[in-house]
């Protein structure tokens, strides 16, 4: 049951990395969400055999079946991460939920809400990792939806021993408080307002003191980051560096390790 529990998992990753990937081009190109794939490049209907995720780009040779154009290495790069960040949450889960029911709990209902929250958060990051490190933006009209979802799901999960309501508005209010303070003490220059609904979603996501967590790992990673760019003569001091991808690695980072992480430092939750 495991077994095939985790297959799906790897397998409907792939499928929401796919989704991702135009989701991504679409949004960039102010296209509609709706309507068939096509090539970028020719424009050509794509079947459904040029859809498959993964396997179409290994098959195909990484060239449209059409016009032969080179198809980005993006595509398989986020299927594969996606498909993978879903299958090690699936594993996650399913160890912690053992340690406490004989049996897999594939019907119990705390353990799908816990999955699902995790797979959209995950989708989430991947999307503004990606998003904002090729576009500098990051895309209300997928952040807020998100963040009510997720924010909703947790409210499902206040009768367990990981979250509170109180934790979950300190949370929130932290993270958005956060990034307003810095937005208005840099004269609206230092990070964008993407940013502050970013921090309102990692803070309604881990809620306080978690979120402390997500906050010292991105700063961390932004920081040695943007040293190396300086070194190595990629960015000035005047350059802009997109803050969402290193919040989107510090909040999977805290999914996976947060509770170890804080432990380590504090000793306790």
């Amino acid at each position: 049951m495991v077994f095939l529990f985790a297959l799906f998992s790897f397998l409907f990753g792939l499928a929401i990395g796919s989704f991702l990937n135009c989701l991504i081009y679409r949004l960039s190109q102010k296209k509609s969400l709706f309507g068939y794939s096509f090539c970028p490049a020719c424009q050509h209907r794509l079947s459904f055999f040029d859809l498959i995720p993964l396997f179409s780009f290994l098959f195909l040779k990484g060239r449209c079946r059409y016009c032969q154009a080179k198809i980005s290495w993006q595509y398989p790069l986020i299927e594969l991460t996606t498909g993978a960040l879903f299958l090690l949450a699936s594993l996650k889960l399913s160890h912690q939920f053992l340690s406490i029911y004989p049996q897999f709990p594939i019907s119990n209902f705390q353990f799908s809400i816990f999955l699902l929250r995790d797979w959209l958060f995950l989708t989430v990051m991947v999307f503004i990792f990606v998003y904002d490190l090729k576009y500098m933006l990051i895309e209300d009209t997928v952040v807020i939806p998100a963040t009510i979802v997720i924010f909703l799901l947790n409210l499902l999960l206040i009768n367990s021993t990981t979250y509170h309501l109180t934790t979950l508005l300190l949370g929130g209010f932290f993270g958005f408080g956060f990034f307003l303070l810095q937005y208005l003490l840099t004269a609206k220059k230092g990070i964008g307002e993407g940013d502050l609904r970013l921090g309102l979603l990692l803070g309604l996501t881990f809620a306080w003191p978690k979120i402390l967590v997500v906050l010292v790992i991105s700063y961390l990673l932004g920081g040695f980051a943007s040293l190396i760019l300086l070194i190595t003569h990629q960015k000035k001091l005047t350059s802009k560096i997109p803050l969402g991808p290193f919040l989107a690695v510090g909040g999977v980072m805290t999914l996976f390790f947060g509770d170890l992480i804080f432990l380590s430092f504090f000793g306790k939750i």
